[in-house]
């Protein structure tokens, strides 16, 4: 986790992802990649003939309301003793976080929160197209405690071994690693080949067993990371499509909307 890409932008969860992306920082020794984007509707008008322009005194002023945000967000990183740099571009925030990734160990986010009103959150957009690990944070949210208790999430999925294997060096150095299966959750490998695979990487493991009773597994999930005291969960992102879980639902989506404490997400 040495390189940690920060969604920079001025926004509710901005102060939960700083946060996050620091503990991590201090953690495992990382540099942050503060990343400021533009979205092309902050600055380019419409007419009703169909034509797009870009306005000079719309442009200029959203340029120095950027200018602002950054000074504060940098005089703050100056004296947080942790390695820095910036980054600014103008485009799908979505887009930009997935291309400026590439070399990334982990992308900090926000988590949506309860709100089903509103469009679809980044976290997924951007989970589904990255190979690097998604950190998303409650908004508000406390410390990431990169030392506490890990859980994970298995149901035996590709998208679980893939979250498990991307969140290697965070397991490392968790106190304690929960690996929770939900009864009615499990397909393809059982739980004890991941803890097998810990184990390779001389991370000890705890299995358990949570039953569903007619619950979905995202509220078993929750249940279990208040009852084993997680400081962050690991889970797989989306074992199905993008689509079918908008219109029908799925662990994901309500994961995203309810978890009250850090999602590490991997597709």
């Amino acid at each position: 986790m040495k390189s940690v890409l920060l969604y920079a932008n001025e926004d509710t969860g901005l102060e939960s992802r700083l946060q996050a992306a620091l503990d991590v920082a201090r953690a495992f020794e990382s540099h942050i990649s503060c990343l400021q984007v533009t979205p092309f509707d902050s600055f380019i008008m419409g007419d009703p003939f169909g034509g797009v322009y870009a306005l000079p005194s719309v442009l200029e002023a959203v340029r120095e309301a950027e200018d602002e945000r950054r000074a504060r967000l940098e005089a703050r990183l100056r004296i947080e003793g942790v390695s820095w740099d910036w980054m600014r571009y103008d485009g799908s925030p979505a887009q930009i976080v997935a291309d400026r990734s590439r070399l990334s160990d982990l992308i900090v986010l926000s988590l949506p929160g309860r709100d089903y009103s509103g469009p679809l959150s980044m976290v997924g957009d951007v989970s589904l197209t990255v190979r690097a690990p998604v950190l998303a944070v409650p908004q508000p949210g406390g410390p990431v405690d990169c030392a506490g208790v890990a859980m994970v999430a298995w149901n035996g999925a590709l998208e679980a071994a893939h979250a498990l294997r991307l969140a290697l060096p965070m397991l490392r150095a968790a106190s304690a690693v929960q690996i929770v299966t939900v009864t009615d959750d499990r397909t393809g490998f059982p739980a004890t080949d991941a803890s097998q695979y810990l184990a390779r990487h001389d991370i000890r493991s705890e299995l358990h067993e949570w039953p569903g009773a007619g619950r979905s597994a995202a509220a078993v999930l929750i249940d279990a990371a208040q009852t084993l005291r997680a400081a962050y969960l690991v889970m797989g992102a989306y074992g199905r499509s993008r689509l079918r879980e908008s219109v029908l639902g799925g662990t994901t989506r309500e994961m995203l909307h309810q978890s009250g404490i850090p999602l590490v997400l991997a597709h």
